[in-house]
Parts: structure tokens; sequence; C-alpha cells
């Protein structure tokens, strides 16, 4: 499919190596496909070749080339991923991924002439989500795209949850629930613990039964353990929304997670 540029002077089904003006925007038929990619490079040929190729995949595509205009545009519009540069002007990706990851949960595809085994795990440990190596094909990270967007929920998904959908998106690749639409920072025990908890709502869980679902060992830990974690649970939903507590404390059984909403 082909999109229709914004960009005077241009034409959305030139080959790669057209000059690109940064900030540019493709749109297409959203009825068929609404996912718009953030493409955050200095480089206007890798730009032009990757908007290519995800224009051929029917994706929407916004690019610039510093991580200042970057993070305007994720505060502005709804952004489905990131493929973002390491080596930018102005800052690095990595630290760009930081900041991001402070907010959004949006997936991050990182793109870098590093080759070392080093720079790769500390872009996925960070909050990178796939890590791809230049010189590279078009074409394969256009693919590589696709598969990340397959993993997790989508950037719609965490809208609709802010606005009045479900409350939790819980994302188990990466260990991480959503709440109106805010990641939450979590320890490991939380996170199973409260995706136990969505996962089952309405359902009572004693504490013996949440040690035997979360612990790896149950049978040392205690069941104050378990409501020291529903606490901090409990704090953290609080500082999202203040005047309101998703999880119910049965007396003598339990706890459980607010079935309606």
């Amino acid at each position: 499919m082909r999109g229709k540029s914004h960009t005077h002077n241009s034409r959305s089904d030139s080959p790669p190596g057209t000059p690109l003006i940064p900030c540019r925007r493709w749109e297409y038929n959203t009825a068929e496909m609404s996912q718009t990619i953030l493409v955050v490079d200095d480089e206007p040929a890798i730009v032009d070749n990757i908007a290519y190729a995800l224009r051929t995949e029917g994706f929407e595509v916004v690019s610039c080339s510093t991580s200042e205009e970057a993070q305007s545009i994720l505060e502005e519009g709804r952004i489905s991923l990131i493929v973002l540069d390491v080596g930018l002007p102005d800052r690095s990706g990595f630290e760009l991924c930081k900041e991001i990851r402070k907010t959004s949960s949006v997936p991050i595809v990182f793109l870098t002439a590093r080759t070392e085994e080093v720079d790769r795990v500390v872009g996925l440990e960070i909050g990178g989500d796939d890590y791809v190596p230049k010189p590279f094909s078009p074409r394969e990270l256009a693919a590589r795209v696709k598969a990340v967007l397959r993993r997790f929920p989508s950037t719609e998904a965490e809208e609709e949850a802010a606005q009045g959908g479900p409350p939790f998106l819980v994302d188990k690749q990466r260990m991480r629930i959503s709440y109106y639409g805010q990641p939450l920072d979590l320890s490991r025990y939380e996170f199973r613990i409260l995706e136990v908890l969505v996962g089952r709502p309405g359902w009572v869980f004693s504490r013996e039964r949440l040690m035997d679902l979360v612990w790896e060992e149950p049978e040392i830990s205690m069941d104050r353990t378990v409501d020291t974690h529903v606490k901090t649970i409990r704090a953290k939903l609080r500082k999202i929304k203040p005047d309101f507590d998703p999880i119910r404390t049965h007396r003598g059984l339990g706890y459980s997670l607010k079935e309606s909403w």
C-alpha cells in the first residue's frame, strides 16, 4: 500500500535515496492500519530506507533526528513503536530510552553501528525490545518491527485503559503491568502477586495460595510476607489513582481484585 506524503516536493512512492526532511509523516487509511512508527536517526539516507520499507508494510511513519524532537512527538501523538539510533547528535539513544521507560512501555528497537556484545546487552537491559546492528536490511528491520508489535500490548490498548477501558494490562515477556495506561515499577514478587490477582478478578486467594503461586520456596516464607508486598503494591497503585483501591482484603481469607469497573 502506498502512503501520501505531507512533505512538499516529494513523492510517497519514490525509491530509497530521496532526501528526507526531519519529522516527515505519511498517512494511511486508518481502517486498514493505524500503527505509527517513530524513526529517530540523524542520517537521512538511513531514515529514507527504513521509512520506505515500513510504508510497504502499511505503517504510518514519523521521523526526527534528535532526542528532544522524539520526546516532543511522543508527548503529542500515538506511537506504536520506536526505531531508535543509539548515536544521536544531542543525546545517547540509551539515555533517551531510560527517560522514555520512566513513563512509557512503548516498544523500542535499537539501531547502532556498535557491534560489541556488551552494547547489545546494555540496550536490552535498559528496556530495549530488539537490537539491530548497522549495516542492516530494511526489509529485515520491518520484519523485526512486526514481530515486536505482535509480542506486546498496543499503544491503543494502553490509551483505552487510560480512558476507561480495562485498567490493567499485563506484559508477561517484560514482566510489566500498566495501570490506567501507566507502567508500574514493580519488584519480581509484586509483579507475580498482581499478575495472579489480575488474571482472576473476583477470586479470593488465600495467603498460602499466593505463596504457592508466587514464591519459589513458599515453605520458608511467612504469611506477613504476602501482606507486606500487597501493601507496597497498593501504595504504587495509589500514586496513579489516589482515591481508589482495586485490591480487596477478605479478613481471615486473603485478597482479591475488584471484579467490575
